[in-house]
């Protein structure tokens, strides 16, 4: 793979919070953005807002919750993770479109873009699946 086929390859899967925020407020409709964290409740205590939480351990046996119709934005943790991309791999196997929100939720944070209480979820599990 020369350089010109890996940034078009990195540009098709990956999606920046920049460019995630500026497309939703155009077509908010178009997107689905899922919060894959694993991990106990009190350090997933925040959520990208508005995103829908499934932990990747919870995946196969939620995945009915998950729009065929909208392009599945995925993300974890930081870019050390690699849940989100599992997770990417996973639902794109199974005809979804997916794209990765690039840095996870401390990328977000760190652009104060915003965040809310994720422990205010009913659907919330605290089996953190470690």
């Amino acid at each position: 793979m020369n350089a010109l086929d890996y940034f078009n390859a990195r540009l098709e899967a990956t999606i920046s919070p920049m460019d995630y925020l500026r497309l939703t407020q155009i077509d908010p409709d178009k997107y689905f953005l899922l919060d894959v964290r694993n991990g106990p409740l009190h350090v997933r205590s925040l959520k990208i807002k508005d995103a829908n939480v499934i932990p990747e351990q919870e995946l196969q046996a939620r995945l009915s919750e998950i729009p065929k119709d909208k392009e599945i934005i995925v993300y974890c943790w930081d870019v050390w993770c690699n849940t989100a991309a599992k997770v990417a791999k996973f639902l794109l196997e199974r005809g979804y479109m997916v794209k990765e929100l690039t840095g996870g939720i401390a990328a977000w944070k760190e652009m104060n873009f915003p965040v809310s209480d994720s422990t205010q979820e009913v659907n919330m599990s605290d089996n953190c699946g470690c």
